[in-house]
C-alpha cells in the first residue's frame, strides 16, 4: 500500500462534476481520476490509520460508490462523496472519514442505530455512572468544535420521566460527532493525515463508550 499524501488535486472537482451530471457516461468518462485522486488516498489513508484505531473495532473499509437506488425516490446512481470507517458493526462506534465537494468530514459515534441498539443506549444513558460520563464526553466535544447531531424523537420517549436529568440523550435514536474542513491545500498532502488522527483521537472516549455500552446489532440488517 502507498503511503498517504494527500487527496488528489482533482479529487473535490471530480465530485463538483458529479453533482453536475451524475451519470454513468460522466463516471465512465471520469472513473479514472476516482480511483487515483480519491479511491486510492482514502485506501492509504485508512492504511495507516489502523495502527492506532483498529483495536477493537476492525479493519478500516472504503464505502463502495454506487446508492443503494432500490426504496430511494432519488434515482441517481453516485454518491457524491466517498467515505471510509474503522467500526465493528454500525452503530457501535465508528472513526469515519470523507472526502467530497465540501472538503473533508470527520465523525464518530452511534449512527444508524437499530432498535435493540436504542434500548441499549437508554438503558446506559439512564444509569447514573454511564449517563452522567455520556453527558461530560458529549459536551467536551461541543467545547472542543464539534457538531452533535442524530435522529431525535420530539417528545419524550416511553418509560422515562419528564424530569429525567437526562432527557435530551435519552430522545436520541442516533448520536454522533461531526466536523468538517472546507477544501484547502490540506486535504491534499500528509498534513491531512495528522488532522484526521487528531480528530480520531477527540472521538476515542465517545466511540469507545458507544462500543462498550450499545455494540453492534443482534438484529438481521434489512
Amino acid at each position: 500500500m502507498a503511503k498517504f499524501e494527500g487527496f488528489g488535486e482533482y479529487a473535490v472537482e471530480f465530485y463538483d462534476g458529479l453533482i453536475a451530471d451524475n451519470s454513468k457516461a460522466y463516471w465512465d468518462d471520469n472513473v479514472h481520476i476516482y480511483r487515483a485522486d480519491v479511491r486510492a488516498p482514502m485506501e492509504a489513508l485508512l492504511a495507516e490509520l489502523n495502527s492506532e484505531f483498529a483495536a477493537g473495532f476492525g479493519e478500516g473499509k472504503v464505502f463502495r460508490p454506487y446508492r443503494d437506488v432500490r426504496f430511494a425516490k432519488d434515482k441517481t446512481p453516485y454518491k457524491t462523496h466517498c467515505g471510509g470507517v474503522i467500526e465493528q458493526g454500525r452503530g457501535g462506534g465508528a472513526y469515519y472519514v470523507e472526502v467530497g465537494p465540501d472538503g473533508l468530514r470527520v465523525g464518530g459515534g452511534c449512527f444508524h442505530l437499530a432498535s435493540d441498539q436504542v434500548a441499549r443506549f437508554r438503558t446506559a444513558v439512564d444509569t447514573e455512572v454511564h449517563g452522567a460520563e455520556l453527558e461530560k464526553i458529549v459536551a467536551k466535544l461541543r467545547r472542543a468544535g464539534w457538531e452533535i447531531k442524530g435522529d431525535r424523537l420530539r417528545t419524550r420517549p416511553r418509560g422515562f420521566a419528564e424530569d429525567h436529568p437526562r432527557l435530551e440523550l435519552l430522545k436520541h435514536r442516533s448520536l454522533y460527532a461531526v466536523r468538517v474542513w472546507p477544501p484547502d491545500d490540506t486535504l491534499h498532502e500528509r498534513a491531512c493525515l495528522t488532522r484526521v488522527r487528531k480528530a480520531w483521537r477527540q472521538l476515542r472516549d465517545f466511540n469507545e463508550w458507544a462500543r462498550d455500552h450499545v455494540g453492534s446489532s443482534d438484529l438481521p440488517r434489512r
